[in-house]
């Protein structure tokens, strides 16, 4: 099997392309892929499909096996993967994720693609969206939530995917890794969460770590710096365009007057091997 292994903030993909032929895998196939010590290693595997609605269709593979909805630093590294190996000659393209179709631009200079600006969409807020339980029909903003015997305020969020973002006074020093999982698996969140961990330094900068769902820590998570931004401006806390500065980098959110939320950042190829 071909692939290409791809960055995105730190955050980093195996990438397999399907356009002319499935992958047959299963979930032991994925855990030992992006297996550290023993694999190739990474947060996750992409798969690029052909689509019926869309230029291409975008699956996500977790590191643990399973599957999500969406990723945000992952389109944006199967945007410049079709762009770079000849897949498509468009700045603007059109992908099918379990999100819906979204739409990643891709900003060229000199001929090189420096970075890409993804529409993610509109944010969904109602609890049952997400899907949050024991809070109502409602939007969940700076409720309370116990963890480990200790109570947080959370604000959830769906990228398409479920977010729980809780607001600390120091980002570097907070445990996210002995707190992260109990986040993920508590019984409010029934298809578990992703949770990010943000101090607020300012009206447009804020520092962001992540627990992702099914991968752990990660050095970033586009989804999450948009939902992060997103309940940020909820709770006052923000303007409506802030830098979301990651383990692994920085990139540009937007909650725009239309609704949707844009995301800007960097999306670069480390290497290609064939498995």
């Amino acid at each position: 099997m071909d692939f290409t292994k791809w960055q995105g903030c730190g955050n980093d993909f195996v990438l397999v392309d399907c356009m002319e032929s499935e992958w047959k895998h299963d979930a032991a196939d994925v855990r030992r892929i992006c297996d550290r010590h023993y694999g190739i290693g990474a947060d996750g595997i992409l798969l690029v499909l052909p689509s019926r609605i869309a230029a291409f269709r975008m699956r996500i593979l977790n590191a643990d096996g399973s599957e999500a909805e969406m990723c945000g630093n992952g389109i944006r590294c199967v945007a410049r993967y079709a762009h770079d190996f000849g897949l498509t000659d468009k700045e603007e393209l059109t992908i099918e994720t379990g999100a819906g179709v979204l739409v990643p631009h891709l900003i060229i200079k000199a001929g090189c693609v420096t970075g890409v600006r993804v529409d993610m969409g509109e944010p969904h807020l109602a609890a049952e969206e997400i899907p949050v339980l024991g809070f109502g029909k409602d939007r969940v903003v700076d409720a309370p939530i116990a963890v480990l015997g200790k109570e947080y305020r959370m604000t959830c969020v769906s990228m398409g995917n479920p977010h729980c973002v809780i607001f600390v006074e120091d980002a570097e020093a907070f445990p996210i890794a002995d707190v992260g999982s109990s986040f993920e698996h508590h019984e409010a969140f029934p298809k578990k969460t992703n949770t990010e961990f943000a101090e607020v330094r300012d009206h447009t900068h804020i520092r962001m770590r992540v627990w992702e769902r099914g991968a752990a820590v990660t050095l970033a998570c586009g989804t999450g710096a948009c939902a992060t931004a997103v309940a940020a401006i909820l709770n006052g806390k923000t303007e409506r365009k802030v830098k979301i500065e990651l383990d692994g980098g920085k990139l540009m959110v937007e909650w725009a007057a239309n609704n949707h939320v844009f995301m800007t950042g960097p999306a670069e190829m480390v290497y290609s091997g064939k498995l």
